[in-house]
């Protein structure tokens, strides 16, 4: 499947994530596109004893950092190394599971239900949100929220159905107004969508969207 390929030349690619931040921390949560930058775990409420499950979870850092807090995570990517990976990394964690699969089929296929569903840069950016937002609203418990972040459209480009830096992979290159529209025709509530601004000497700010059912 070219898509699945296109995703794991990128994956194959990917520098790990470093051992330790600036703060000296072994785990975190980063929702931009900038080391120490931005909001945390906070933005989800409290995750302990809360379950969570995260679209693209790559190698599972930000899985790790919230299982550390006490959440129960399941992770799932469409890249067949990143589970390894993810594994041989955060395995001894408990309360952590890793799974390789499209999302739309992974969701359409659990029978499981989640407090939290969170995506960055992730599976929401490259999902026809029509198909993959009212998925993810029938696994979400009620008052569950989904949180997802990507960089905001610039000048110039299509707002629906960008190619994307890998070959056969789409981007929805949607504004904050038009997630939030997205989500209230879908059911969501309560939506908050922002643009974090760039750290200094930076020009490119981070989308960061919140709702809830």
């Amino acid at each position: 499947m070219e898509v699945v390929a296109a995703w794991e030349r990128y994956a194959q690619g990917r520098t790990p994530r470093r051992e330790v931040n600036s703060a000296g921390a072994r785990t975190w949560l980063n929702w931009t596109q900038y080391p120490d930058h931005g909001p945390d775990e906070s933005i989800l409420g409290d995750v302990q004893g809360r379950t969570v499950l995260e679209l693209g979870c790559g190698t599972g850092c930000n899985l790790a950092h919230l299982s550390t807090l006490g959440a129960m995570c399941t992770g799932v990517d469409i890249a067949p190394s990143q589970q390894g990976k993810a594994v041989a990394r955060w395995g001894s964690l408990p309360g952590l599971a890793f799974h390789t699969a499209e999302v739309t089929d992974y969701l359409s296929r659990t029978e499981g239900s989640f407090d939290v569903v969170l995506s960055i840069f992730g599976p929401v950016w490259f999902t026809d949100p029509e198909r993959l937002l009212p998925l993810v609203r029938r696994r979400l418990s009620p008052g569950g929220v989904l949180a997802f972040s990507h960089k905001p459209p610039t000048a110039g480009t299509r707002p629906v159905g960008r190619p994307g830096e890998a070959k056969a992979v789409t981007r929805w290159d949607h504004t904050p107004e038009e997630w939030s529209a997205l989500l209230a025709s879908s059911g969501y509530s309560d939506i908050k969508a922002e643009v974090v601004p760039p750290p200094a000497g930076k020009d490119a700010g981070t989308l960061l969207v919140r709702a809830y059912t």
